[in-house]
This record gives C-alpha cells, structure tokens and sequence, in this order.
C-alpha cells in the first residue's frame, strides 16, 4: 500500500477497516473482479466501491499498489 493509503486505513474504525483489510486481501487473487471500473486514459488505474468508499488502486505487472481508501460522492474530491 502506498503512504497515503495506509494513512487513510488507520483512521477508520476497526470493523470497516477489517472489511477494507479482507477486501484488499482479495483483490491479491483477483486484482479485477466482477464490478471494478478501469479509469479511462489511465494505464493500470482501478477503482472498486465498498459500501460508500472506493478503494483506488494500480496493477503494475505482478505488482498491486492500493493509492486510496475515499468515502463520499466523486463530486467531492473536485470541490474547492
């Protein structure tokens, strides 16, 4: 995971941070399952939604780097 991302998985409570942690743990087999979104424009970028969160991450060869845990609507992000 990188920095930010682990960052932002310690400031959840530990029962939503346990389920972000099992569905990390399973994107390990199966890095695209049924439901991810592939950023268009963006080699390697995936998004998948738990609940009201997306996990953003990048496949990179063999690699799986999660960027980010987000919470919120994606209009959110590009407010000032």
């Amino acid at each position: 995971m990188a920095p930010p991302a682990e960052q932002q998985l310690r400031t959840f409570a530990k029962p939503l941070r346990t389920l972000f942690v099992k569905r990390l743990h399973a994107l390990r087999t199966s890095p695209r399952p049924p439901g991810v979104t592939k950023f268009e424009g963006m080699d390697h970028l995936y998004r998948i939604r738990e609940g009201g969160y997306r996990i953003i991450y990048a496949i990179r060869e063999k690699d799986l780097i999660v960027l980010a845990i987000k919470n919120g609507h994606r209009t959110e992000s590009s407010r000032s």
